[in-house]
């Protein structure tokens, strides 16, 4: 089975309590939406960072993705939250 590694930063990795993990993926055709409903189903910290995808942003081998993309064959995962500059 695939495997992807998960990268979270800001409020998502304190949430978790993780900088980063290897997931298994369900088939590489699982997008990040359901993965993250996947996650945020195992409750706890995944459930208070995921609990809500339209607070958070997605890039797939570091280019950003929404999240309705399926994850194939990326390698890296990353979540955070919105960034703003100024």
């Amino acid at each position: 089975m695939a495997t992807v590694t998960l990268v979270y930063f800001a409020w998502v990795r304190e949430a978790i309590g993780r900088d980063e993990e290897l997931v298994e993926l369900a088939s590489p055709d699982e997008t990040i939406a359901e993965l993250v409903a996947r996650l945020a189903a195992q409750g706890g910290g995944y459930a208070e960072a995921l609990a809500d995808p339209d607070r958070l942003r997605a890039a797939l081998d570091q280019q950003f993705v929404g999240f309705d993309q399926a994850i194939g064959t990326a390698r890296e995962l990353a979540l955070f939250p919105p960034v703003t500059g100024g």
